[in-house]
């Protein structure tokens, strides 16, 4: 019988030891952003998927892009109107995606420092509560061809 448990303990061991490096992260992947104007703002969207075994929360993001970076949720108000609001953290459930989409929540370039041309790629750093920071490189993509109309007239984040 001892030797049953030790043999059942040392599997567990070695399956645990040669699990995959990225079977305890948080995988990021679909980013993109919006064009965008020097002085204006863009938004960047991504799809997460929280592998890590435990709640965590994305608490930020920042990039050289931008003067600031900020994480905002848009949607619809009762009277109708939409309003983006600020985020101060999303929780990520274990072992669940969450999607960053126009429309709902987003990485919000604010006061670009450059232009952001399609076919051009930005760096994003991702901040989380629990698990180490993320580096992006998210391409752009043309904001003309997203649709939708913004509160100052661009296209919605």
């Amino acid at each position: 019988m001892k030797k049953i448990v030790m043999f059942v303990l040392t599997g567990m061991l070695l399956l645990n030891a040669c699990a995959a490096p990225g079977s305890v992260s948080i995988e990021v992947s679909g980013t993109w952003a919006r064009s965008g104007s020097k002085d204006g703002n863009s938004a960047a969207y991504m799809l997460l998927f929280n592998q890590t075994g435990q709640t965590d929360q994305l608490i930020g993001a920042s990039s050289d892009a931008a003067s600031a970076v900020e994480i905002h949720l848009s949607q619809m108000s009762t009277d109708g109107v939409m309003q983006m609001t600020r985020q101060e953290a999303i929780t990520l459930p274990s072992n669940a995606m969450l999607e960053l989409k126009p429309g709902s929540y987003h990485v919000m370039l604010i006061d670009l420092k450059q232009d952001l041309a399609a076919g051009e790629s930005i760096e994003i750093t991702l901040h989380f509560r629990n698990h180490a920071d993320v580096i992006l490189t998210v391409p752009i993509r043309d904001a003309a061809d997203m649709g939708g109309s913004g509160m100052d007239g661009q296209n919605m984040p």
